[in-house]
């Protein structure tokens, strides 16, 4: 097995990173978003959202196949001005739970530090109790903010993340 951790290059990247974020959605968001919405969810449909101007994509690779992503840069925030964002984090269901998501997270992190953040965020929906079990073991700590999304004709809070060095 070989396994890397690397900045998205290649244009087929694209492609196979919004294979992620949609299997990824599908199998962690059943039961928190409307299943006629994750139905609705079609293949590439990512693809061409990926790559933006003020946000850097990290890819995980296992023998060839991207199995997970991150995208990450500059808050989007202005009253988060001066922190770095983590953006999304998602893997294919098949690789979830099995240590990855730390690896790739840690990477993230002090790639986000190698960018002058030493303060880090992410929103997390409040019903993705997995997820934000994940964060917290990961040194990641609630904060009193929140917002709310429409997703599918479905109101969702995210609460708030930030990054605590241990």
């Amino acid at each position: 097995m070989y396994l890397e951790i690397r900045y998205m290059t290649q244009l087929d990247d694209k492609l196979a990173i919004s294979k992620v974020y949609e299997e990824s959605w599908k199998y962690a968001y059943q039961g928190i978003v409307p299943q006629d919405y994750l139905n609705s969810i079609l293949e590439g449909q990512w693809a061409s959202h990926i790559e933006q101007a003020d946000r850097k994509n990290l890819v995980m690779v296992e023998d060839g196949i991207i199995i997970g992503t991150s995208g990450f840069g500059k808050s989007r925030m202005e009253e988060m001005n001066g922190f770095g964002e983590i953006i999304s984090l998602y893997f294919l269901p098949d690789y979830m739970g099995k240590g990855y998501g730390r690896l790739l997270l840690q990477a993230v992190v002090g790639e986000l530090k190698k960018m002058g953040f030493d303060k880090v965020f992410l929103w997390v929906l409040e019903e993705n109790r997995n997820a934000r079990q994940f964060y917290g073991k990961c040194g990641f700590v609630q904060t009193e903010r929140c917002l709310v999304s429409n997703i599918g004709g479905k109101e969702l809070r995210e609460v708030q993340y930030c990054y605590q060095e241990r």
